[in-house]
């Protein structure tokens, strides 16, 4: 056997864990501190071993949303590889993202070598070497992550590769980051057997006997109870158990700034995507996952409402300031909460009458929102496609197994309302607030699934902070083809909304300067078709619409990416 391949590195180690843990892929951007990882891939492909799959990604934004993809699609962590302190800044928000949609990732990067002369086998040999040499590279990172180290001798690497993954999957779920230096990652070690199994993340906490009775009494007393979430379908298995226990209690749910389907949206008990009224009617409300479920300047329950909040994380110790005026705060699991609350319920004497009057008087209501959006699917009298036409027609032409994707920000409400959902794991946002995550994310699902139809809905700012021209290079290289439509209103209307909340008789208001709006606007799905070799298609005439949005399904299913730009009402016309 060639001596090269019998030589075996911190570098062999660290991959052989990464394997070892349940990695799939690499999503990376290499540079010149991956020689020695680089060798080992190569060494491992010639010797048929296995190891993670690495997936090449023009732009770090784009691997980072990918990996995140990924793991809502799949629930199963994956690794992002970066080049030193230049290439972690290039994970921008994308770091954000992961941390609060509480998405494990394993981000590793290497360092400039720690040498100058040749001391050691990996020492500096290019004056980048010397300008990618930086005080404190893991500050770039330390806000968002639940753990940061560097590689000091690779005799250790696996372990601290097994520590990470353990404190990664642990909740509240988050990502890790690992560093090391060329010359550690070159140094020689010896093989030593997987022992993964023994780093396990931490049991789920279930609540506790006295809050279960606490919750399952205050709802069943109540006269308007409402139920709030925002993420709990991240187990698609706490759907179903959500839906018994609501039908038991005859509660309302309402999704709040949803992350995930968490409960089915034509089901009577589902009222929407917004508290409102409900929210300042209600005597009991019991928030299962949901870090923002209202805002207070918006509006808020009742001073004399019981509020009961069951969370991984319910007092947000990761945000300075956050608070939730609750009767009681829960860390556990919500679907060992929800196991246990049906339990609970399942013994419990309920007052059926009062449940049945309850539960008619909801289903009123939910019957009323329903044609009350449906009033709104309508083709627009004056020839300008509208955001609940273009989420309506898509409804048309997909299926129930299609994986949407939704970051539409301020027409994220038209999808909710258009397009719904009864399957668990078929509707995913972004948890954090950094744009762009649509397309890099459409990438991970559609390789975490790939029997499945991925479409992804972006508004044009988005779909530009989303590096389409990285996100397309990939889909084509990686045959993940998923179809992409953005609501283009050419411009930020999310920044235009906020100062109207502020200023709404203000001068920006009066004058239309409000400096959102791409009145040179480009030819988007020209970049996807540039890059990718996507089908590219324009909308402006509503009756064209759906039309075009069956062709580029007709394309995916083909094995070719498609992106549909629908142009819907400008937001600003300032031209200077």
């Amino acid at each position: 056997m060639d001596q090269k391949l019998k030589r075996y590195t911190s570098a062999d180690a660290l991959l052989e864990a990464l394997q070892e843990t349940g990695i799939s892929y690499l999503f990376s951007n290499l540079g010149s501190d991956h020689p020695a990882v680089i060798e080992g891939l190569a060494k491992a492909k010639a010797l048929n071993r296995p190891l993670p799959k690495v997936i090449i990604c023009p732009h770090e934004y784009v691997a980072l949303s990918a990996a995140i993809g990924h793991y809502i699609a799949s629930g199963e962590a994956q690794g992002v590889f970066v080049h030193t302190d230049v290439g972690t800044q290039n994970l921008g928000g994308s770091l954000h993202n992961a941390a609060r949609s509480r998405v494990p990732v394993f981000i590793f990067s290497g360092e400039t070598p720690s040498t100058m002369e040749g001391e050691l086998p990996g020492s500096r040999n290019s004056h980048i070497n010397y300008l990618q040499n930086v005080y404190d590279q893991r500050g770039i990172v330390r806000e968002y992550v639940k753990w940061e180290y560097d590689i000091r001798t690779g005799k250790n690497v696996k372990q601290l590769v097994y520590r990470a993954m353990q404190l990664a999957n642990s909740e509240p779920k988050g990502p890790v980051y690992l560093t090391g230096a060329r010359e550690v990652l070159e140094e020689e070690v010896t093989p030593i057997q997987d022992m993964s199994d023994k780093w396990k993340p931490l049991e789920k906490l279930p609540l506790s006997n006295e809050g279960v009775e606490q919750i399952v009494t205050a709802l069943a007393n109540a006269e308007n109870p409402i139920l709030i979430t925002s993420s709990l379908g991240r187990n698609t298995e706490s759907v179903d158990l959500l839906v018994q226990f609501c039908e038991k209690l005859a509660i309302p749910v309402v999704e709040a700034n949803a992350a995930y389907m968490n409960f089915p949206t034509e089901h009577p008990l589902h009222l929407g995507f917004d508290g409102g009224e409900l929210l300042d009617k209600a005597d009991v409300v019991l928030v299962i996952d949901s870090d923002v479920p209202w805002v207070p300047t918006l509006n808020q329950p009742r001073e004399k409402s019981k509020v009961f909040y069951i969370d991984p994380d319910p007092i947000k110790k990761d945000i300075p300031l956050a608070y939730v005026p609750a009767e009681a705060l829960f860390q556990a699991d919500s679907f060992q909460a929800l196991v246990q609350l049906n339990e609970y319920a399942n013994q419990t004497n309920l007052n059926n009458s009062r449940k049945q009057e309850r539960f008619e008087r909801i289903r009123h209501l939910h019957i009323e929102q329903r044609k009350s959006w449906k009033r709104l699917d309508v083709p627009p009298a004056d020839g300008v496609i509208t955001p609940d036409w273009v989420a309506a027609c898509l409804n048309r032409v997909i299926d129930e197994e299609t994986i949407i994707l939704n970051e539409t920000i301020t027409n994220a409400m038209a999808v909710s309302r258009q397009i719904p959902r009864s399957k668990p794991g078929t509707m995913f946002g972004n948890g954090g607030s950094s744009l762009g995550w649509n397309g890099g994310a459409a990438i991970g699902a559609k390789l975490a699934k790939p029997d499945k139809t991925v479409v992804s809905l972006t508004g044009d700012g988005s779909y530009l902070f989303s590096v389409p021209a990285s996100v397309h290079w990939m889909s084509r290289r990686y045959q993940a083809p998923f179809l992409t439509v953005i609501f283009n209103n050419q411009g930020w209307n999310a920044t235009k909304n906020n100062t109207l909340k502020i200023y709404p008789d203000g001068i920006a208001n009066r004058d239309d300067q409000f400096f959102v709006n791409f009145h040179q606007p480009a030819d988007l799905a020209k970049v996807a078709e540039a890059a990718g070799g996507a089908l590219a298609l324009t909308v402006s005439d509503p009756e064209k619409l759906e039309g075009a949005l069956r062709k580029g399904l007709e394309a995916v299913q083909a094995g070719r990416t498609a992106v549909i730009d629908v142009k819907i009402a400008q937001i600003s016309y300032q031209r200077d």
